[in-house]
């Protein structure tokens, strides 16, 4: 449904916000090892978030990717809608051009209570909230195995 990038976008927005400390800013690869993301990748997916004021960059030598507080408030749709857009929510599960409603897809109606409840779920959870789980250690934007 969402893009590799859009999985990428969303977890560095998470990992950023999560290391959100006075003063703290943090590199493109720095960024990338945590995510698991190649750097280059990351580095375009970045500057992304950063147009759309959804992170923030700053250039020089003690530049770098940081949220401001007023940031951890935007919801995870804002970061789909920068990468993906948002016809995904619109598109049919099987890929047909012509499913709709009144020409059905086998899978309309199942996918389509699949896409409103991710389109809700990204509108409704902030970045601030999916951080709080990576601060307090009980969720996780890596594959690295713990304990």
């Amino acid at each position: 449904m969402i893009s590799k990038a859009c999985k990428y976008g969303i977890r560095a927005a998470i990992f950023v916000a999560s290391q959100a400390k006075e003063g703290t800013k943090l590199n493109v690869k720095q960024i990338a090892r945590e995510i698991e993301a190649p750097e280059a990748f990351t580095a375009k997916i970045l500057q992304i978030l950063n147009k759309h004021r959804i992170i923030t960059s700053l250039k020089g030598p003690y530049g770098g990717f940081y949220i401001q507080q007023s940031q951890l408030e935007e919801p995870i749709i804002n970061i789909v809608n920068a990468i993906d857009g948002l016809s995904i929510f619109r598109e049919c599960g099987l890929g047909l051009k012509n499913c709709s409603a009144k020409h059905p897809c086998p899978m309309h109606e199942q996918y389509a209570e699949i896409r409103n409840t991710m389109l809700n779920t990204f509108q409704q959870t902030s970045i601030g909230q999916l951080a709080q789980g990576v601060k307090g250690g009980y969720s996780y934007v890596n594959n690295l195995k713990f304990g």
